[in-house]
């Protein structure tokens, strides 16, 4: 039999993460489930059906919390979406719904779960909206693990391919991206997927390219087939010819010179091509991530999240042990700028033992400045401690969740009488430091003006602040596609900020996961932003962009921006004026 020739084919996709990679595929397959049986039961069967669907259930939420346990550290920050997954088990329209349909159609359970998945999907199929998309994929992704356990089938471990290869998938669920190791796996490619998707966000934050949408990547890749995959394009070479290696060998070798350089230079300032300096700071939890900020160039701490020293334990942490905890974060960064975020518990951060009633919905209760006023002294020790710590550094101190001048008022007076006792006390301690809010509650935007008379400086906390304005539980499936950072109303919001603190004299900063997003940033420095706080891992990026732009171009774009009525129209107008500028800067 003669051999099948191999002829070079190019397919077009959509770039996932930036970067290039060659070599052999690797074909991420779903043992048995492409045949799913179909059965009628009688109503003394139905009781078995239901019970060994709520059993493969059960084991998938194992199989998954499993996979959230050993998750590595450089992936901690995504385990949302696998939490998220956990809900989507229990979820009405996936659970419930076939629970229903073993009862009412008399059919067996994986009959019965494969058409609510049909159903769900052309609920979906015809929505543009990539976020959206990604949401089916969810639901698609915990069908799947449950589909797996009904039929006995079992889940390629990504975890134990020990060669280097390229995956190519039809998808990669959540939990599969999450097992990842580097050393093995130099990119991948998938027939579905967007830009918005979990998998592109996973790239991104590994730094390995990978390709979405293929479409067709499945059914013309076979195990070992060689292939080049362009993350900056946003295409996949299959059987490339010799010519065709040896360029993308160059690109490739021209791509990694590229991100050493910028890596190299991410210590220097960013300013603009006309002159205008941002400081760009990183969020960190504990004072081991201090070298990742310092190695990635970052300008100092720009959100450092206490509450972490308050979990994991068994009682409240004393004065003593903050203060030392606090101090060391200063000195190593001194003379560099460290933001101390006040304790901001409770919400999605409950700490065991502070023996609070249970709420029904914590986002909107006794959390964050809500908590400390409640808790005087639990507070009063942190502040306390911050104060000290103070006198070896160069800090600021913020309060969250502020929602009225009431708590801003309140929280300052019990800053100064922490100062005045330490001063009794004959502590050393530094009582002028910087003393700013975080902006996260609508009604601190609308009150930006009186609130800025308080305080030295607003940080605008997005992440809360979108979660608010627009009423979307970011967690929750049905609603989480409308979460989205560049609605309008978002934008008006944070130009509101940034346009009352000129008035008042404060600097605004911004430690929210839109200050790390490139597609972000030309619009927060036309809308004034001068200080970005984010993962130190995007840092180096974040500065190389800043020294390619112009704050005078980005100031006249924006304004044609706030005056779009629709998210799409914000995000097609950054696409068509700065997409290709952002390709570039990463090719």
């Amino acid at each position: 039999m003669p051999t099948a020739e191999k002829t070079e084919t190019v397919c077009k996709g959509i770039s996932g993460a930036p970067g290039i990679c060659i070599g052999k595929a690797y074909m991420v397959g779903r043992e048995g489930v492409d045949v799913i049986p179909q059965y009628s039961i009688n109503d003394r069967q139905q009781a078995h059906e239901l019970n060994r669907f709520k059993t493969a259930v059960q084991k998938a939420k194992k199989e998954l919390l499993e996979i959230i346990g050993s998750t590595p550290e450089a992936l901690k920050e995504h385990i949302q979406i696998l939490e998220t997954h956990l809900v989507l088990f229990k979820d009405k329209m996936l659970y419930g719904r076939t629970l229903e349909t073993i009862e009412t159609e008399k059919v067996n359970a994986e009959w019965a779960l494969k058409n609510v998945v049909a159903e769900v999907r052309i609920m979906f199929q015809d929505i543009e909206d990539p976020y959206l998309q990604g949401r089916s994929a969810d639901i698609v992704h915990v069908s799947d693990r449950i589909m797996r356990n009904l039929m006995g089938a079992k889940e390629e471990s990504i975890s134990s391919i020990s060669k280097r290869v390229i995956l190519v998938a039809s998808d990669l669920s959540p939990a599969q991206t999450s097992q990842i190791q580097l050393e093995w796996v130099m990119g991948f490619v998938t027939d579905h997927g967007g830009t918005a998707s979990h998998t592109s966000i996973i790239a991104r934050t590994l730094g390995i390219p990978c390709v979405l949408g293929l479409s067709n990547a499945t059914t013309i890749l076979h195990n070992d087939d060689i292939i080049i995959v362009d993350g900056i394009a946003g295409k996949v070479i299959v059987h490339p010819e010799d010519s065709t290696l040896l360029l993308y060998e160059e690109k490739k070798r021209r791509f990694e010179e590229h991100r050493a350089s910028i890596s190299r230079s991410s210590h220097l300032p960013a300013v603009t091509t006309d002159a205008m300096d941002v400081n760009v700071l990183g969020n960190i939890e504990l004072a081991e991530e201090v070298v990742s900020v310092r190695d990635h160039g970052g300008d100092g701490i720009g959100l450092l999240r206490t509450e972490f020293l308050y979990l994991s334990r068994s009682n409240f942490p004393s004065e003593a042990e903050l203060f030392e905890q606090y101090r060391e974060v200063l000195e190593l960064m001194a003379p560099a700028p460290v933001t101390f975020r006040t304790l901001d518990i409770n919400g999605d951060k409950a700490i065991a033992y502070t023996l609070s009633p249970e709420e029904a919905n914590p986002a909107l209760g006794l959390r964050a400045i809500r908590f400390c006023l409640r808790k005087k002294e639990v507070f009063k020790t942190q502040l306390r401690a911050i104060l000290r710590a103070a006198a070896y550094g160069n800090a600021q101190i913020m309060f969250p969740m502020i929602s009225c001048l009431e708590e801003v008022l309140e929280a300052r007076q019990l800053l100064r009488d922490c100062a005045e006792e330490l001063a009794l006390e004959k502590q050393r301690h530094n009582p002028d430091m910087p003393v700013g809010i975080m902006i996260e509650v609508p009604s601190a935007v609308v009150m930006a003006d009186v609130l800025a008379r308080e305080v030295d400086f607003f940080s605008i906390g997005t992440n809360d602040l979108v979660q608010y304005l627009l009423a979307i539980d970011r967690g929750n499936p049905q609603v989480a596609h409308l979460y989205n950072s560049l609605n309008p109303a978002v934008l008006r919001m944070i130009k509101r900020v940034v346009d009352e603190a000129e008035k008042a004299g404060i600097s605004v900063a911004m430690c929210g996961e839109m200050a790390g997003d490139p597609f972000h940033l030309p619009v927060l420095l036309g809308l004034g932003i001068r200080e970005l706080s984010m993962n130190p891992q995007s840092i180096p990026a974040i500065k190389n962009m800043i020294r390619h732009m112009e704050s005078h171009d980005c100031r006249t774009f924006t304004e044609g921006l706030l005056q779009k009525s629709h998210t799409y129209q914000v995000m097609e107008a950054i696409s068509e004026k700065y997409g290709k500028f952002m390709q570039t800067d990463f090719s």
